[in-house]
């Protein structure tokens, strides 16, 4: 067998506890490949990780190779193929006898966390390493770990799928068709509530999901919102956020960057911007994107944005850019 090593921060969690099985159990990459896990958490709750590594061999995966649980970020990232970024402060969350509710607060004090991680996987994950931020506030927070890590070579991405995956299902339910017809979707911008999960352009078996759905009126003022507060949704429902299907769209993340996408179609994950469709370089940010299957990852090129979309595209874009302004001491 094949051997990759993986590594997850927030190993404790609830996302995490959704997506060790199916990283080991030979769905996410391959069943000829063994994958060593590396689980990460805060010294405050490690302990609880080996309760999750006797889960882990309690499943009997036969693709499940070595697992480690640790405090230590160096030792978690050590020669690691994939690092998966699940940790992260929330919002609500008490730091040092303050509340944290502003999002500015959410981005320093995340900022400081990814200032660490990014240092720690640029000098000692492998060299070609791809790391999927999951963490919020995703995009800024891989702006900073790139930043940080001062190693090109290593591929950044924060993950857009699971918004991908609600663009997809509103508009398979809207249209009445299955999900699985539902084709090139992207979710431009941040993943916030700015975000513009582009319905123009996503297809129903071939056919613009706009076209298709035929009703204008829910397409722009109703079926982004309802994306867009998804995840709220979810915490009111439930009483907590979404962890089946983050730990989902992560999995979805890691297949498209490892293979071949299929041909007119493409997937949606954040990326440095290169300055296609006008966006500020550097800038991590949701675009359409291609695999080779080979590690090179493409910005689809020459697709066709209107006025609503330039404007919706407008917003997340300043968003992203007061958010990169906020943490502007943690760039130098």
């Amino acid at each position: 067998m094949k051997e990759i090593n993986v590594a997850v921060t927030g190993g404790a969690g609830q996302i995490a506890y959704s997506l060790l099985p199916r990283l080991v159990s030979g769905e996410t990459f391959g069943v000829d490949t063994k994958v060593n896990l590396r689980l990460i958490e805060i010294p405050q709750v490690v302990d609880k990780l080996e309760g999750t590594i006797m889960e882990l061999i309690d499943c009997g995966f036969e693709q499940t190779g070595s697992l480690l649980a640790t405090a230590d970020i160096k030792e978690g990232v050590k020669d690691a193929h994939w690092v998966l970024l699940v940790g992260s402060i929330p919002r609500g969350i008490v730091v040092d006898g303050k509340k944290i509710e502003e999002r500015s607060d959410l981005l320093k004090i995340n900022g400081g966390i990814f200032t660490d991680q990014g240092e720690a996987i640029g000098k000692l994950a492998q060299e070609d390493a791809k790391i999927l931020v999951v963490g919020n506030p995703a995009n800024t927070n891989a702006l900073i770990g790139r930043t940080k890590s001062e190693n090109p070579a290593q591929s950044w991405f924060a993950m857009t799928a699971l918004d991908a995956n609600r663009a997809k299902a509103q508009l398979a339910e809207k249209a009445g068709a299955e999900i699985s017809s539902v084709t090139n979707m992207t979710v431009w911008g941040n993943h916030s509530p700015t975000m513009y999960p582009d319905p123009y352009n996503a297809q129903i078996d071939g056919v613009s999901a706009v076209e298709v759905i035929n009703d204008l009126d829910w397409v722009e003022n109703e079926y982004l919102p309802l994306v867009q507060q998804r995840g709220k949704a979810v915490i009111d429902a439930r009483g907590a956020s979404s962890a089946a299907s983050a730990a989902n769209a992560a999995i979805d993340t890691v297949k498209a960057v490892d293979n071949k996408t299929e041909e007119g179609d493409w997937f949606s994950a954040a990326v440095p911007s290169d300055g296609s469709y006008g966006i500020p370089e550097d800038l991590i940010f949701g675009f359409p994107l291609t695999s080779n299957g080979q590690g090179k990852i493409d910005i689809v090129q020459g697709i066709e944005l209107n006025d609503f979309a330039q404007a919706k595209i407008k917003i997340t874009t300043d968003e992203l850019l007061s958010e990169k302004e906020a943490v502007k001491d943690l760039l130098d």
